[in-house]
């Protein structure tokens, strides 16, 4: 029975240890599975839905909207009378004092009461003038109101400019790398055939170690194209701000987008779109206008300041006692609460008169800087104005640029391709030297990756376009 005891307490434990080994290892197996990157594929415009949902300047730009909308009502408000309510309530109170008791004569007494009151009181007041300062914030508050609104739009706009950039941005790299992949490829076919030609003696050492190089190279542009791939995803991920270990995977442009028509775009027709168009442009004017209605609320303290009050107030006592010194308590009854406070009801109206004579050139100040501010926002519109025509200028020069480059760039990309493909012949034939073959595919590869580039620079310049004259679509 002894041996038995002993056994069980160890066997137990051999079991413990065993179910937390094996949860431990099922633990361990199932991470790798929770760890797993999201696969998550997506459209140009499933890429700016996401961002105009998630981007952190939108809800900025949301909150401020909300902001100015809370301002222009308090504006508002500033026209209608203010109501105050107040109520005191005593349930005792105890008051000592010196006076002469009616028929002790000339003899000083000691007075102490005892009581318990209530008090109501309603308070309005009206502003009647203050030198138009209610006014001129209304109407900054309406300026303010419509230039965040304007802001908000616009910030929009940058958002889907930049989401689109960098979608256009990986589809190019991802090009790229493909084109790297495929010279890859031909490099290493390459090498097989010159470690065959080399056996049976139509090489030479030194043309194998120099395809070895070149193969080796043509890696290493592999491993940047990729490396640069990964850059621009991460870069589209922090744009989209969704899990940054999603794996994506993106739908090419439609073929339409990069072969659309090319445009002739006028310049003088841009700048006036663009002044017609661009909302921040817009707000900033309205921001201008709002400051030069401050500098009108500023100079409200010249002026002197009426307004018009109305009370109603009612007060009740519901228990007095007064004892004199020398003498018993004497209880004074009243009626009751209720009836007190609506039969002792008392109203009064006030009209209020008052002007800042001299408040230490506090005015003076406020009122000049709100010149100064009025002058800077005009002096920030037109600096914008004169952005916007230089913007232009350069993105129509840009776009001009990118349309060019495309015909340069397939004439370079036949030339290459008819040049490698002789030269590679010449080469199988050996009556070409390594260095002219080599010469030949790296103008190749530089070719297709330039067509590539002019492609979707091209598309990126419309972009350009249409976000500096403002008439870029936020759907």
């Amino acid at each position: 029975m002894t041996i038995k005891r002993l056994q069980s307490p160890i066997l137990n434990h051999r079991q413990l240890f065993a179910i937390v080994t094996t949860s431990f290892l099922l633990l361990l197996s199932s991470y790798p599975l929770l760890a797993e990157p999201l696969q998550k594929r997506l459209s140009l415009k499933e890429s700016i839905s996401i961002a105009l949902e998630n981007a952190s300047s939108l809800k900025k730009a949301g909150n401020l909207t909300r902001l100015q909308g809370a301002d222009l009502l308090r504006s508002y408000g500033s026209f209608l009378p203010k109501l105050s309510v107040s109520a005191g309530y005593v349930p005792y109170s105890i008051s000592r004092s010196y006076s002469q008791f009616p028929t002790a004569g000339t003899e000083t007494v000691k007075l102490k009461s005892e009581r318990e009151t209530l008090d109501l009181t309603l308070t309005t007041s009206l502003n009647l003038f203050n030198g138009f300062r209610d006014y001129a914030s209304l109407q900054a508050a309406l300026k303010n109101e419509q230039s965040a609104e304007f802001s908000l739009y616009r910030a929009r706009q940058a958002v889907v400019f930049d989401v689109t950039q960098h979608y256009c941005q990986v589809l190019l790299n991802q090009e790229i790398l493909a084109i790297a992949r495929e010279n890859l490829l031909t490099a290493k076919d390459q090498l097989k055939l010159s470690q065959r030609q080399f056996e049976i003696g139509l090489k030479s050492m030194p043309d194998l170690y120099q395809q070895q190089a070149e193969t080796a190279s043509s890696e290493l542009a592999v491993n940047r194209a990729d490396a640069q791939l990964e850059r621009s995803r991460l870069e589209l991920l922090r744009r989209l701000r969704i899990d940054p270990r999603t794996n994506l995977s993106l739908e090419p442009l439609p073929k339409e987008t990069l072969s659309a028509e090319p445009l002739k775009p006028d310049i003088d027709s841009l700048i006036d779109l663009a002044l017609k168009n661009r909302t921040d442009l817009k707000s900033q004017k309205l921001e201008a206008d709002a400051a030069r209605w401050q500098i009108r609320q500023a100079a409200s303290s010249w002026y002197p300041k009426l307004d018009l009050n109305f009370n109603v107030s009612t007060s009740g006592v519901e228990s007095l006692r007064q004892t004199y010194s020398g003498t018993p308590p004497q209880e004074y009854s009243f009626p009751p609460m209720a009836d007190q406070l609506e039969n002792s009801v008392g109203y009064s109206i006030v009209l209020n008169l008052s002007w800042a004579i001299f408040d230490g050139f506090q005015t003076r100040y406020n009122v000049e800087q709100a010149r100064i501010n009025h002058i800077n926002q005009r002096l920030d519109y037109e600096d914008l104005q004169s952005d916007i025509a230089l913007d232009l200028q350069q993105a129509v020069a840009e776009y001009k640029a990118a349309e060019a480059s495309i015909e340069s760039a397939k004439a370079g990309l036949k030339a290459a391709k008819a040049a490698y493909e002789g030269i590679k012949r010449k080469y199988d034939l050996g009556a070409s030297g390594f260095v002219e073959l080599s010469s030949a595919r790296a103008a190749l590869f530089n070719a297709m990756s330039t067509l590539s580039q002019a492609t979707y620079n091209l598309v990126l310049q419309k972009n350009v376009l249409d976000f500096t004259s403002g008439t870029l679509s936020t759907q």
